[in-house]
């Protein structure tokens, strides 16, 4: 019932396509404060003009640069806020889960799971090649990282939800009336969005199987569950887990971990396991946890169509 509380007569694609330039657009107010402190510091002398985003991502201190990165995705979910209500006439809830309220157990349980699963490969990894990582920690800034990250990571994360494994795969349902089609372009999407980060110019493509399978996987679950609660657990568990624990001079943030990466990136199994081992073992937990049965039909079946007053 999750994708087919979107599908209405008014909801017509284009109405999507509208929203999510609206999305766009508040996410873009939301970089202004980002924007105005680095011309500030370049117009001051204090930094030259950054010429790329990696360089911008340093001009400042790590905290701050998280704090001002991260603002830009409480303006964008204020727009899905708004285009949700405004332009398509439905709750919040409507986008978020097909039960009566959100269940915050299940987001508690797909967090605590993804935060088991990366403290245990983070081990492992580290046990096999200690002289890779070097102790990190500085505990002033470790302390403001944690408050600023558990406030801010998991209204990034959120966001990124809402807008793919919500907004998006109900407005693809609308256009395609199946399962399988919003399934397959969030998941693209998704993945593709990640294109630009500076994982992927170091890694090479090899690493947009990661993110997009990454995708696949919050959709599958997503439409499984008939809800975005497990996606939201594990998203804000794989973002701020990773943020506290490792950092390097290579990835998007790079934060006051409490480890720092001193290798060199290469594409290899830790692209691949996650998505043909590790992902299939959660969806299998979290099928057993929750009774998942149907799976043909849930996830390539026809919608529904079904009027719903939101």
């Amino acid at each position: 019932m999750f994708l087919e509380q979107g599908i209405k007569s008014q909801n017509k694609f284009w109405l999507y396509l509208i929203g999510s330039i609206l999305i766009i657009i508040a996410s873009f107010i939301g970089q202004i404060p980002f924007s105005v402190a680095v011309l500030f510091k370049t117009f001051t002398g204090k930094e030259v003009m950054p010429t790329d985003n990696a360089a911008i991502m340093k001009i400042f201190e790590p905290n701050l640069t998280l704090f001002l990165v991260m603002i830009s995705f409480a303006f964008a979910f204020a727009g899905i806020y708004f285009v949700v209500k405004y332009l398509h006439h439905q709750t919040l809830l409507s986008v978020t889960t097909a039960r009566r309220k959100v269940d915050w157990k299940r987001i508690g349980f797909s967090f605590s799971i993804w935060t088991f699963f990366t403290l245990l490969s983070f081990v492992i990894v580290y046990l096999t090649s200690p002289e890779n990582y070097v102790w990190n920690f500085k505990l002033i800034p470790f302390l403001i990282l944690v408050v600023v990250g558990s406030i801010l990571i998991p209204i990034q994360t959120s966001t990124e939800e809402y807008v793919f494994r919500g907004y998006l795969m109900q407005g693809f349902a609308n256009l395609a009336m199946n399962r399988w089609f919003p399934l397959m372009m969030t998941s693209l999407i998704f993945g593709m969005m990640h294109i630009f980060n500076p994982e992927v110019a170091k890694m090479g493509y090899i690493i947009m199987i990661y993110y997009i399978g990454t995708g696949l996987f919050l959709g599958v679950i997503t439409l499984m569950d008939d809800g975005i609660e497990l996606a939201l657990g594990f998203h804000a568990a794989n973002n701020l887990i990773g943020a506290l624990l490792v950092t390097s001079d290579w990835s998007v943030f790079q934060t006051h971990s409490l480890f720092k990466d001193l290798s060199e990136p290469s594409a290899g199994l830790d692209v691949i396991l996650p998505v043909v081992v590790i992902y299939p073992v959660l969806l299998f937990i979290f099928s057993k946890k929750y009774n998942w049965t149907n799976w043909k039909e849930k996830l390539t079946g026809k919608i529904n169509v079904v009027e719903i007053s939101n």
